[in-house]
């Protein structure tokens, strides 16, 4: 995806009237993705889009430790426009062409966070925008009030991130991937992987004072050595049918150290701030709400263009024409909850072949009417083959997950 050189920092501020509006941050010698927004304030926390290893210059690092250091400091550069620090990062998302680099990304971590690092999620995909070796994503928190690292006892203590971050009202967990949390160990029986996997979710939250109940958003990030099956008849087990969390179910071409499946999310600390959302052409699910509360922030489950109810399924054959259900699906939910796509402040795309992306921007901007929300794009897996079954069903070429927050009182 081309990516746009934003040469002076200014802020934009879109809202209803007569609240405090959420804006957008476009910093001074930043690189961003061209579709969405540098970054987003929305009061509580600012959103930053994936950044790349690129200078201001729009030259490359040569060495990894370095292009990681460099797309950290394209967020600071955003982070620190909103009036933060680095130190006020609580989650990041990171995306490796390459998962191999594991241990340099946890190294340059280390170095770049020498004191409690963010929870983090890391997977290996199948391609960048501009053919990256790396981007990342984040969330930083604007007070630091209850900002606290959290490490259940049986995990090794690891200096590149923190197993779960709390925050004044939230938990952030990193990737908790299935294997042994003392060893390391991946045990050959995906099911097995899937209940360690959900047990190093589950110890994260209860070492923060927690439960499962209290997660907003879980993305499962599995390969296909994991039957989709197997993941979501053990994932039901652990929650309320009908009262899941938001969830985008990600298969990805890899993760760290041999692990075939990893679980991370958001959990918010007050029950009473947690509310399930449902559109009424949805039936209630044993592993996915459409979307759930944390207070005033709205996590969406991912979408694509499956055309709910009887006989649903995706029917178009092109991108273009699968974003525009996508978008209607996503518009379900966010009116179900009273919101509008202008309060968005947050997308993850995933697309079947990221030279798509001109195609899909082209139809995903006519929705918003101010400015668009933080974004990171990613092609996760290798193509599907674009043929319809039997009954006319074609693949997803792309899926969108977002996250929203109601315009609050000026304070």
């Amino acid at each position: 995806m081309k990516l746009l050189f934003l040469s002076a920092a200014s802020l934009l501020w879109f809202a209803a009237s007569g609240q405090a509006q959420i804006r957008a941050i476009e910093p001074h010698h930043t690189l961003a993705a061209a579709l969405g927004s540098p970054g987003i304030d929305a009061g509580d926390y600012v959103y930053i889009s994936g950044q790349g290893p690129f200078r201001a210059d729009g030259s490359v690092p040569e060495d990894f430790a370095d292009q990681v250091r460099q797309s950290l400091d394209n967020i600071k550069g955003v982070v620190v426009a909103a009036g933060l620090t680095m130190d006020h990062v609580v989650y990041v998302q990171v995306y490796l062409k390459d998962v191999n680099r594991y241990t340099g990304l946890n190294k340059a971590f280390a170095a770049y966070f020498p004191k409690e690092p963010p929870a983090r999620a890391v997977l290996g995909i199948a391609r960048l925008p501009q053919d990256d070796a790396v981007q990342i994503n984040a969330v930083a928190v604007r007070d630091l009030k209850g900002k606290q690292p959290v490490c259940p006892p049986a995990f090794k203590p690891n200096n590149a991130f923190s197993p779960g971050m709390l925050t004044h009202d939230r938990l952030f967990v990193s990737t908790m991937p299935g294997a042994d949390p003392s060893t390391g160990k991946v045990p050959q029986d995906p099911a097995a992987q899937v209940d360690l996997a959900l047990d190093g979710m589950k110890a994260v939250l209860e070492a923060a004072g927690l439960k499962l109940s209290n997660m907003v958003f879980v993305n499962p990030y599995l390969t296909r050595e994991i039957p989709m099956r197997t993941m979501n008849q053990l994932y039901a087990k652990r929650f309320e049918f009908g009262n899941t969390p938001g969830r985008a179910t990600i298969e990805v071409s890899a993760l760290p150290e041999g692990a075939h499946i990893a679980y991370t999310g958001v959990a918010v600390r007050d029950l009473s701030q947690r509310r399930a959302i449902r559109p009424k052409n949805m039936p209630p699910s044993p592993t996915a709400s459409p979307c759930v509360f944390a207070g005033d922030t709205l996590y969406c489950s991912a979408k694509s263009g499956f055309i709910p109810g009887p006989n649903g399924g995706v029917y178009a054959a092109t991108t273009a024409e699968q974003v525009r259900q996508t978008m209607r699906n996503l518009l379900d939910n966010l009116e179900e909850a009273d919101m509008k796509f202008d309060q968005v402040v947050s997308t993850t795309v995933y697309l079947d072949d990221l030279s798509e992306s001109a195609v899909f921007e082209k139809v995903y901007k006519k929705y918003f009417n101010e400015a668009l929300p933080t974004q990171t794009t990613v092609q996760q897996i290798q193509s599907a083959e674009r043929k319809p079954d039997e009954e006319g069903h074609y693949p997803d070429l792309e899926q969108v997950s977002l996250i929203a927050v109601r315009n609050q009182p000026n304070r």
